[in-house]
């Protein structure tokens, strides 16, 4: 009985250092503060500390010696330098997100799904001076929160989507209301409909986006590709023009995962960039 609750003590110490590796990398950027990580994860000051302090013990973390400020550690990158090699969108799909900036000129995403969430690996600002901050690298929200989140789930069949729909239903309830089961559905054949997703400022008021799923070699849905434009840049005309673009830039992506011995080629020309439009 003793050994059996060690190890579920074990288990639960696991869990909730883990968990603040992942809250840490969600905003590395700038780092947290200790205060910031406990009240975002829940957990009591001294229990945070103590695994702050493990995880900073085997380089997964690292405190600012000025600020006191944690950031990822030189671990961290240790696997994610490891994991690319199967994991390989990442590297791919740069060529993908710097066209799709240079040619939209708002800032575009590479997010990928993981456990029924959606997880922002890459965030590409284009020129355009007024930029929307609803996803950051490393945010992860419910797949179907969000316009890339979205285009994943529609890409999935039947069967999982109502698996994830089931796996993530407390969490919608909970923290995102507005995205009930039932809307995610009808949002899943409209998506399918008209083969991009579309997201009128659900998630933050103002950010509007579109979204493209990114198969894989096997036929799964491995990521997807995603603009985020103010309200007035992504009328139904600006959707029509950069949809396609998108499109192509994800069907492209899904050909090089298949033959990833092939050698890059040579940047090629961005499409076109969108006129932009004068508004009001």
């Amino acid at each position: 009985m003793m050994d059996l609750e060690t190890k579920a003590d074990g288990a639960q110490a696991l869990d909730r250092a883990l968990g603040i590796l992942r809250l840490v990398g969600s905003r590395s950027k700038e780092g947290l503060r200790l205060a910031d990580i406990v009240s975002q994860s829940g957990l009591a000051k001294p229990t945070a500390h103590r695994m702050l302090k493990a995880l900073e013990r085997n380089g997964f973390i690292e405190q600012s010696a000025e600020d006191r400020i944690y950031h990822l550690g030189p671990e961290a990158f240790v696997l994610g330098v490891l994991a690319t090699e199967r994991f390989g969108i990442h590297r791919l799909a740069s060529g993908a997100l710097q066209r799709l900036s240079a040619a939209s000129q708002d800032t575009v995403f590479l997010s990928v799904p993981r456990d029924g969430h959606a997880v922002c690996l890459e965030r590409l600002e284009g020129a355009f001076p007024i930029r929307t901050h609803v996803l950051q690298a490393g945010d992860r929200h419910p797949l179907g929160v969000g316009a890339g989140s979205l285009a994943m789930l529609a890409a999935m069949s039947d069967d999982e989507v109502e698996r994830i729909l089931d796996s993530i239903a407390p969490e919608l309830a909970t923290a995102y209301p507005t995205y009930s089961p039932a809307f995610l559905r009808d949002a899943v054949a409209q998506t399918r409909a008209s083969g991009f997703a579309f997201n009128p400022g659900r998630l933050l008021t103002g950010s509007w986006a579109i979204g493209v799923a990114v198969i894989g070699p096997e036929g799964d849905c491995v990521g997807a590709l995603s603009i985020s434009a103010i309200e007035s840049r992504l009328g139904e005309a600006r959707r029509a023009e950069l949809a396609p673009i998108v499109q192509h830039e994800a069907q492209k992506l899904s050909l090089r995962l298949a033959r990833p011995e092939i050698a890059s080629p040579a940047p090629e020309q961005a499409r076109s960039p969108v006129r932009l439009r004068k508004t009001s």
